[in-house]
């Protein structure tokens, strides 16, 4: 055996090891996510959005860590075979950048026709916020939800996209850090 074929099974190898991985966490996740929304609905309860955004957000990753796989180098695709916790790293941010993005949403931040609408049912239109406490910001992300089916649809799809993409949400502030009031923009010499 060469050399290089020697090599190149050692890769496809640790290809093999790398998707079993994924394949077990990526079903994990979604057993959790499943399981959620199943406890919910039995127990006659509200989900907690968050959570869900933070799933999709690591679904993202894993489906990115597997897309990537065939252009990954020898060293990095070692690394990656050799650990689980490395394996884990990419979804976890990815879980981080959703969340961060659903907060982007919440805020007003982001909005148009591509992006969710949220509804909360602490207050109706036009009757003044409570001073802001423990209380009130419980109150804020246990009854603030995705308006229509529509745009818990939107919303899954970019949490799942910030896991995805893990430069999508950095852009995102980064830009959004530049348009700040007071914030000079860099010139390019």
């Amino acid at each position: 055996m060469t050399l290089q074929s020697a090599g190149s099974m050692k890769r496809k190898e640790n290809i093999l090891i790398i998707t079993r991985r994924l394949i077990i966490l990526s079903g994990i996740t979604l057993l959790l996510m499943v399981s959620f929304f199943g406890l919910t609905l039995w127990l006659s309860q509200r989900f907690m959005v968050s959570w869900v955004c933070f799933m999709a957000g690591i679904m993202g990753g894993f489906v990115s860590i597997q897309q990537r796989l065939k252009k990954i180098g020898n060293e990095e695709l070692t690394l990656l075979s050799e650990s689980w916790y490395q394996i884990l790293l990419i979804p976890i941010y990815g879980g981080i950048f959703s969340l961060v993005l659903y907060l982007l949403f919440l805020s007003g931040l982001l909005e148009g026709s591509l992006f969710p609408v949220f509804t909360t049912g602490s207050a109706g239109p036009g009757v003044a916020a409570p001073p802001l406490n423990a209380t009130t910001i419980k109150d804020f992300f246990s009854n603030t939800y995705p308006s229509t089916g529509q745009d818990l649809a939107k919303l899954i799809f970019w949490c799942f996209l910030a896991g995805f993409s893990e430069r999508l949400v950095p852009q995102i502030i980064t830009h959004m850090g530049s348009k700040a009031p007071g914030v000079k923009e860099e010139e390019d010499h």
